[in-house]
């Protein structure tokens, strides 16, 4: 089955199970139905995808990364991509609580509404160049899905688990290690079947690094094995750790693992040349490209060298593709009532 089939039926069954239709097969295949309800904004073009390299600044680098030092990725290819932005209802209330439980039992984090500085102008150049973003406020998931939850979406959907999840016994001895060789459509159909979505690219950084422009979740420190997982051999023994295992590595706003354990899907398309739509003015709750061939990743992995694990660093996987070192997490609007 083609990878657009596979999205439209994955985006119809979710919508079977939530009770409501999506207006067009579209939505399957970047997520658009559900965010083109509110105002849409931008523009973007195409470019050649980045390849993945070293930690220099964008302007001066010489040293491509290696699968020896886990930097290399398999799912970074040619990208085309066009626009699109969309807004969000307005922000919530001065009572809107900082925590809240989503449908699905997992805790989840308020992000206020306002502007940070996004992209990194000593990174690689599809994260240049810094760039002023406005969004609306927005919960996001504390930690990474986890096998024991996502167990839960298999079950009820009688789905077919992603590949190395078959195994019934993983949910219960490791159920509180993030989920992972999940797609991007078994992670947007979880996040529908819980009554929420991925988080746009730009809700994802900001929700990783705060206003303050910082580095790493934590601050600019390096990290170190209190902060995060990272820098681990691919098919070692160790790889994953249980959610919240590195309390010191949290973001500004509460949220564990945004850097290291496990890439991370988001709503977006990928295009290398995206940020440049906004070098003049700022983006008001940009959504990405509206069309591509691959999904943004983030965070980086336990397989990744620091580099990788900063908040600004973008990488891109296809839609279809499953990675032993890819997880996700959801998002939601703040309910209106608040």
């Amino acid at each position: 089955m083609d990878v657009d089939a596979r999205l439209i039926i994955c985006a119809a069954v979710t919508s079977t199970l939530l009770g409501f239709a999506f207006p067009s097969p579209h939505f399957a295949l970047a997520g658009d139905s559900y965010l083109a309800r509110h105002e849409s904004v931008s523009a973007g073009s195409t470019k050649m995808a980045k390849s993945d390299l070293l930690a220099t600044p964008h302007k001066d680098r010489a040293h491509e990364l290696h699968a020896s030092n886990g930097d290399s990725k398999a799912g970074d290819k040619v990208k085309p991509a066009a626009n699109g932005d969309a807004s969000h209802h307005s922000g919530p209330s001065a009572h809107t609580p900082s925590e809240m439980t989503g449908k699905d039992g997992a805790p989840m984090v308020l992000v206020p509404a306002g502007e940070f500085a996004m992209g990194s102008d000593k990174g690689d150049e599809d994260e240049f160049p810094v760039h002023r973003v406005q969004l609306h406020a927005f919960y996001i998931d504390k930690f990474e899905v986890t096998n024991r939850r996502f167990a839960k979406f298999v079950e009820a959907i009688q789905s077919e688990p992603p590949w190395g999840f078959a195994d019934k016994d993983k949910p219960v001895i490791h159920a509180d290690r993030p989920v992972r060789w999940v797609n991007w459509m078994d992670a947007m159909g979880y996040c529908l079947w819980a009554g929420k979505r991925l988080p746009t690219e730009a809700e994802w950084e900001k929700a990783a690094r705060g206003t303050d422009g910082r580095t790493y979740p934590w601050g600019n420190d390096p990290p170190t094995p209190v902060h995060a997982v990272y820098g681990l051999k691919e098919g070692g023994e160790e790889t994953t750790s249980d959610i919240g295992d590195r309390d010191k590595g949290q973001s500004p706003y509460g949220a564990h693992d945004l850097a290291g354990n496990l890439y991370e899907w988001v709503m977006d398309w990928y295009a290398e040349d995206y940020y440049m739509n906004f070098a003049a003015s700022p983006a008001v709750n940009p959504r990405g490209p509206s069309e591509g061939t691959a999904k943004v990743q983030r965070g980086g992995s336990y397989i990744n060298s620091p580099y990788r694990l900063r908040s600004s660093f973008r990488t891109k996987g296809e839609p279809a593709e499953q990675d032993s070192n890819v997880g996700f997490r959801c998002a939601q609007d703040v309910p209106k009532s608040q």
